[in-house]
């Protein structure tokens, strides 16, 4: 009989990120179309991390930032803004948003992170935009064909209302905000968070337990894991390794 075990890792979240990213890069549907298809990789923080696993180098992660919450709701200007990776077959390829809209078809993979995610694991996604920003591009078109949805997404970012509600309260010309004022859509499709990454890449449960601290622990995400002693032992080395490794995110968005 095999013996159980549990372990508590915490991550900080640079590192979060990059779990969150190599469960993303793990997923079938993701690797059967690098061999197939299209895989668009939008902007976004989390999405950084995903970008470099999926090209095995780095990227500019200042420039793969959009939107995002500083010290007031901001997006980061477009001259300073980089574009979203699309990938061909698991190859880079430079495509216009309208031509990945055009070429998308089912089986593809549009990975899109999201700002919040409700107790039914839907995520929202806030619009600064009055046509939608990316989500108004590319969600309708990818549910019309059947093209996956992919949202890497932190525990952090969980909330305890239901994002369906919450959109019909939000809206651009109908609140005001610290910073820019903002729609939220409900976005539905396969989540990654470090919950599943962590599952998908050690084979253990994983379970969100706390979030949040203070210096290098800010924001960070706190897992417990369980499962086969063996799988849990690596799931604990290999994300204490992480967290201890991963360098934080070295841009500071308010300065730019």
């Amino acid at each position: 009989m095999r013996s159980e075990a549990k372990a508590v890792v915490v991550l900080p979240p640079a590192a979060a990120k990059r779990l969150i990213a190599r469960g993303v890069a793990a997923l079938p549907c993701v690797r059967r179309a690098l061999e197939e298809g299209l895989v668009v990789v939008t902007l976004g923080t989390t999405n950084a991390y995903v970008a470099e696993e999926l090209l095995g180098r780095p990227v500019d992660k200042a420039a793969h930032c959009a939107g995002y919450i500083g010290r007031e709701l901001a997006v980061v200007p477009a001259e300073r803004r980089g574009r979203e990776l699309v990938l061909e077959r698991g190859r880079p390829v430079e495509l216009s948003p309208e031509e990945v809209l055009a070429r998308l078809k089912a089986g593809d993979v549009i990975i899109k992170g999201g700002n919040v995610l409700d107790p039914d694991g839907v995520c929202g996604v806030f619009m600064a935009s009055g046509t939608g920003g990316t989500v108004g591009r590319y969600a309708a078109a990818a549910l019309a064909r059947g093209v996956e949805i992919v949202i890497p997404i932190s525990r952090i970012k969980s909330i305890h209302r239901r994002v369906a509600d919450l959109a019909r309260e939000l809206g651009a010309q109908r609140v005001r905000a610290t910073g820019l004022p903002v729609g939220l859509y409900p976005l539905v499709g396969t989540v990654v968070t470090e919950t599943e990454a962590a599952s998908l890449l050690y084979g253990v449960e994983a379970t969100h337990i706390a979030s949040g601290g203070v210096g290098a622990g800010e924001a960070a995400v706190v897992l417990l894991l369980s499962g086969e002693e063996e799988k849990v032992d690596r799931a604990f080395r290999e994300i204490e390794a992480l967290a201890r490794e991963e360098p934080p995110l070295s841009f500071d968005a308010d300065d730019r």
